[in-house]
């Protein structure tokens, strides 16, 4: 029996380490489903929603390391790749997505579900490809496997069904993946760095993901160089444990002495971030240097008075032996004094948990980290969660943080759990779900958990409205709009679907609920946590117009006969930092 090119394609995913398919069915993808079920090296993960098996696989190849497939059929089956292929690009994720295509015979003649793969996949995608001949296959093939693994990104591959059932010309199938390539400054960009550093009297780091290899060298250079460490939410998880220099995170998310640190230095060292807030980083008073491999990074955000282009573990192991230790610490402990004070204050509402009523998020993220295992991977929704996962969810050295935090979707928090779950078998997988993200794409793939008997705990923050847009919306200075709605009870919906449900409305009851729910192993676990919906985290520094804002808002509701509901917020954060 001659090969096909699905089946060279299956085979050829198989040799680059692909474990799983995440898709749905569909006619244009029939031929390429049915060499994936004779290859047998693969899984298939049949899922309700497209959307939420690309969330799913942008968490496994982002943590794994590895490759994996994802797939729609032509048309709007593709279309609800996007979204996670966006994901998968500002995550730096390798996926490959296998789009289905219409047969090449009506190409071009605007048939049903037709899409041109160039213009839709344009901006999620390092490579795409449209196969119209098999012999194109191991060529194409090879070219969206490397640029997936080696660029960490998404690359598509749109195949017309007649092609994947085609016969392939025989040609060797073999490849070999390059290991990361050492890439640092020239010695001479290397020696401005030295001078800069060795003048300055004081020195502040701020890290991001693309420390997430170096921890143990930037660790090393902040102790010689008496400097405290920041970081951005990317940078949290690699940073911020067992760190005796960390000073917390900047922007809106905020906390401890990272703003401080940052514009009080005399120097600046932004190691493998693009932070994009601006307005938090400092100006010309603070001399600034950014290094990172990618070169559109460097300079976007502040303007630099050095950039560098190298990975951060090969240049900070380059510049270690050079560059002279610093004596005066008074400038670190200043910033980790300000660190310590700032996470007393924020332990208000932690410590004060068990007896406020409604339920706070503080105080339930914060025991949600105590109780949860050391090696437990937490991924939180875009929104209010991502405010309690920076600062209640502890990490640890084998504990791991993920969310949408470059792309800022809604709803990954679920699929990004399920994926892990899948790849990290006895982890705890844990899912902090806002209640407008869990309804829109968790519920029914809560179905697909069910299924398979995964133990992914889902907890999610019922406040009955779209928090963080909320708050948005009063730094904006409006009065909040459209952004309320009613909820059902999630841990009934859960039992009748077929899961365990936990519903959570009083604080008493928080420790015992969450505890069930962690040690529960037999399938998939929906916490319906009630929460205070007026519950606000200010940042440690919160810059005139987020103040303005809400002082404008809550003027606008008073006049709008709201008084009552500026009322309750205000007094529902009296201890807010």
């Amino acid at each position: 029996m001659s090969k096909k090119v699905a089946d060279l394609l299956w085979e050829m995913l198989a040799k680059a380490g692909v474990k799983r398919c995440y898709g749905i069915v569909g006619d244009a993808l029939n031929p390429v489903v049915d060499a994936l079920r004779r290859n047998g090296a693969i899984e298939f993960i049949a899922v309700r929603h497209e959307e939420y098996g690309v969330f799913a696989a942008v968490a496994e190849a982002y943590f794994t390391g590895n490759p994996v497939v994802v797939c729609g059929t032509a048309g709007p089956g593709v279309v609800h790749l996007f979204n996670g292929l966006m994901d998968a690009r500002k995550e730096s994720a390798p996926i490959i997505a296998i789009a289905g295509d219409i047969e090449t015979s009506i190409l071009d003649t605007s048939m049903l579900e037709e899409l041109n793969p160039y213009k839709f996949f344009d901006a999620a995608s390092l490579y795409t490809a449209r196969l119209v001949n098999p012999e194109q296959a191991r060529a194409v093939i090879n070219t969206a496997i490397l640029t997936a693994v080696l660029e960490k990104g998404p690359t598509v591959l749109s195949i017309p069904g007649d092609v994947a059932a085609a016969d392939v010309p025989e040609q060797p199938t073999g490849f070999t993946i390059a290991a990361p390539a050492i890439l640092r400054p020239s010695d001479t960009d290397l020696d401005k760095l030295v001078r800069m550093i060795d003048e300055a009297k004081t020195v502040a780091i701020f890290g991001g993901d693309g420390c997430r290899e170096a921890r143990d060298e930037v660790l090393e250079l902040a102790g010689k160089l008496k400097a405290p460490v920041g970081y951005s939410f990317r940078g949290k998880q690699w940073l911020e444990h067992e760190n005796p220099n960390a000073v917390g995170m900047t922007g809106l998310m905020g906390y401890g002495g990272a703003y401080n640190a940052l514009h009080e230095a005399d120097l600046l060292l932004m190691l493998g971030t693009d932070f994009p807030f601006s307005e938090f980083l400092p100006g010309a008073s603070v001399k600034k240097v950014q290094i990172d491999k990618n070169p559109k990074h460097l300079g976007r955000r502040t303007a630099l008075d050095l950039g560098l282009v190298g990975d951060i573990k090969s240049t900070v192991s380059a510049l270690l032996p050079v560059v002279c230790e610093k004596t005066d610490g008074e400038f670190l402990r200043k910033q980790v004094a300000f660190t310590e004070s700032f996470h007393k204050q924020l332990q208000h509402y932690v410590e004060k948990g068990p007896a406020i009523k409604p339920i706070r998020p503080e105080f339930l993220a914060a025991t949600l980290s105590e109780l949860a295992s050391d090696d437990a991977m937490f991924f939180a929704d875009t929104g209010t969660a991502c405010l309690w996962l920076a600062r209640h969810i502890y990490g640890g050295k084998n504990r791991r943080l993920f969310g949408s935090f470059s792309w800022a979707s809604m709803a990954n928090a679920a699929p990004n759990a399920f994926g892990c779950a899948l790849a990290y078998p006895g982890r705890q997988c844990i899912a902090l779900c806002g209640d407008g993200g869990f309804t829109m794409l968790g519920m029914g793939d809560l179905l697909t958990q069910i299924e398979r008997r995964t133990p992914v705990v889902q907890v999610i923050l019922n406040n009955e409205k779209f928090d963080f847009v909320h708050i948005e919306q009063q730094e904006a200075g409006l009065i909040p709009f459209g952004v309320e709605f009613k909820n059902p009870n999630f841990a009934k919906v859960a039992e009748a679907m077929g899961a365990k449900g936990i519903r959570i409305d009083q604080p008493e009851n928080v420790r015992e609920g969450l505890a069930e729910a962690l040690a529960y192993k037999d399938g998939p676990v929906v916490v319906d946590a009630v929460v205070d919906p007026f519950a606000l985290a200010m940042p440690s520094h919160s810059p005139l117009h987020t103040v303005k804002g809400f002082t404008l808002s809550f003027a606008r509701q008073v006049l709008n006969g709201r008084l009552d509901t500026v009322i309750k917020e205000i007094e529902r954060n009296v201890g807010i930092v």
